[in-house]
Parts: C-alpha cells; structure tokens; sequence
C-alpha cells in the first residue's frame, strides 16, 4: 500500500447536481488513463462507463444492457460484461457486491478497494477512499497472521436527503 495519504469523498449529489460534469471527469480520466497505459477505451466500454456514471446509483449489468438495447439496438449480455470487466481491470468502476451493481471511481488510483456509503432507500451510493481506514484494516490483518489482498467495506444507511424523508 502506498504511503501517501489520501481521503477522497465522493459527495452524495444534492439538488441542482450535474450528472453531465461527472461523467465528463470521468471520462477524461478514462482516456487519460487507457493512454497511460496503452490500452483501447473503445466506443462500447466507453458507453458503458458513460452509463454507469449517469447516476450516482449503482446499476445492474442487465440495467446496463437495456439502457445500451435502447440506444444501440441489439446488444448482447457478454459484450456488456467484457466491457465491465474492462473498466472493473482498470480500476475505472467498482462493483457493489452486496447490490450485485457497478458504480463509478471516484479515483481510479485508488486504495485495494474502497469503502461506499449506500443510501437504502433512494440507492445513492457515495465512494470513500480513506487510506487511514484501509491502514488500520491491514495492520491489524497482518496482527492477526491474515494478508489482506482486497478490501471492499460496504456502510448502508440514509443520505442526508432520505434522513428528512424518514
């Protein structure tokens, strides 16, 4: 793990949010980073990303095949997953385990994993990329004789809109 200490935080959106500027950023920061390291960010991964950042929700590969079905046509389920395992690869998505759903990266450098603030009941879903957090976890891992390979810590709870909506 690295040494630099970095907190990023993904905000959760509020009213007046756009959507068009985060999935700018991110697709810069795709591009830039596929250059970086030579590889292809071809129309259809770039469309799929274009798509999970079109939200602050994660999205289930079968929601992304629709949305692809009703832009694209046909499309089939392997294309969409060769395209998210791409973008899984290259650290510009991460996968929710728990919602079996995809997210954007907030920090494609980021830590061996991440940790996500998931709202239950709209889904909005915030990244936290806390190297102090992830520290702790591996340091006392290591005490315990465990090496910890990925770290994926998943925090359901109400954003600060749903909390008024209760």
């Amino acid at each position: 793990m690295s040494t630099e200490k970095k907190h990023i935080i993904a905000d959760f959106p509020q009213g007046g949010h756009n959507h068009a500027i985060c999935i700018s950023d991110a697709l810069a920061m795709a591009e830039k980073l596929c250059a970086d390291n030579s590889v292809r960010l071809t129309e259809l991964r770039r469309k799929v990303l274009e798509l999970v950042w079109s939200s602050h929700k994660p999205l289930g590969a079968y929601d992304i095949l629709e949305m692809l079905q009703e832009q694209r046509g046909v499309t089939a389920p392997p294309t969409v997953y060769r395209a998210l395992d791409f973008l899984l690869a290259h650290k510009l998505i991460h996968r929710i385990e728990s919602l079996n759903a995809y997210v954007g990266c907030a920090s494609p450098n980021h830590l061996n994993g991440g940790q996500f603030l998931i709202c239950k009941k709209c889904g909005t879903t915030a990244e936290l990329d806390d190297y102090d957090l992830a520290k702790k976890i591996d340091d006392r891992a290591e005490g315990l004789g465990f090496q910890v390979l990925h770290q994926m810590i998943e925090v359901s709870g109400l954003c600060r809109d749903c909390v008024g909506d209760k």
